[in-house]
């Protein structure tokens, strides 16, 4: 099978693209947990989520979209067909969607605090912002370090991203660079960059057969049903396949973190800031800074 992100091809069970493997037989064993993730960089958990919630979650959401008049009525509403012209949202911060029960009662659920709390061994907080998009057909998500946008608090901060839907191959699933965690050269140079300190670009590439041919590793993907999660570090690298399928793909990309550890202040508090500065003014390509860092 052949995938592409940015419309470069990759063959699944080839060089550059394999599969995601689960961690579902660890979660008894935390120290098991922990080992794998310092391996891989993420997490693979299937059914974490309650199916149910994410169901409430999705009707929300596409309620919302068919108000804004997104959705192609002509196809059931859960088919989630972008109406003609329309394309793709980010919903990051809107609190009249992401802060409203529907959608608190997946991303702050017992289940994923309670397994938050396991593996850190300790109370765990939620950022107050949360992360919400709508991926239209045609889109992707290029390569880049969750750090480059939330690295002033704790560095040992994880990603929870969780699919709003079951989610095949051709709804820019998303891929993550086994091993990256490990690039010790980019964590130095793009690792250490800041968006809105340092005004640039934040993907640092949108060719994942260049990074693999210039750093190692390999992609993984998997598909995924309502209820899976992928968790990851701030220091893997990941990105999204694109989205051929036709419909919209919904998911959210949340943040999780021991409440005894420093937080990012532009992601907490009643209206968090966000970024303030990032895309203000002259924005420096990555390609520039990628030739000053010569990575």
């Amino acid at each position: 099978m052949i995938l592409t992100m940015n419309k470069i091809e990759m063959e699944l069970g080839g060089k550059y693209l394999g599969l995601l493997r689960e961690a579902n037989d660890l979660l008894d064993d935390q120290q098991a947990l922990h080992a794998r993730m310092e391996e891989d960089g993420y997490l693979l958990i299937r059914g974490l989520h309650d199916v149910e919630k994410v169901k409430a979650t999705r009707k929300f959401l596409l309620e919302k979209l068919d108000e804004n008049e997104q959705i192609n009525r002509s196809h059931p509403l859960d088919a989630a067909i972008p109406a003609e012209g329309k394309r793709g949202m980010f919903w990051g911060g809107n609190q009249k969607v992401t802060h409203q029960p529907p959608f608190l009662n997946l991303v702050e659920s017992s289940e994923i605090m309670n397994f938050c709390e396991d593996y850190y061994n300790a109370p765990v907080l939620t950022y107050d912002y949360k992360w919400l998009r709508v991926v239209a057909p045609g889109s992707f998500t290029g390569a880049h370090y969750d750090i480059v946008y939330m690295g002033r608090g704790t560095r040992n901060l994880l990603t929870c991203w969780t699919p709003i839907s079951d989610v095949s191959f051709d709804m820019a699933s998303l891929i993550v660079l086994v091993g990256s965690h490990r690039f010790n050269v980019i964590k130095e140079t793009y690792g250490k960059m800041d968006v809105d300190r340092d005004h640039v670009t934040g993907s640092f590439s949108y060719d994942p057969v260049e990074l693999v041919d210039r750093y190692g590793g390999q992609w993984q993907t998997s598909e995924f049903k309502m209820g899976d999660v992928l968790i990851f570090s701030m220091y893997t690298m990941h990105a999204s396949l694109d989205n051929t399928s036709g419909c919209f793909r919904l998911s959210t990309d949340t943040r999780y973190q021991r409440a005894d550890e420093p937080v990012d202040e532009r992601w907490i508090g009643e209206n968090p800031k966000a970024h303030y500065a990032w895309t203000k003014g002259e924005t420096v390509p990555m390609e520039e800074m990628r030739q000053k860092w010569g990575v």
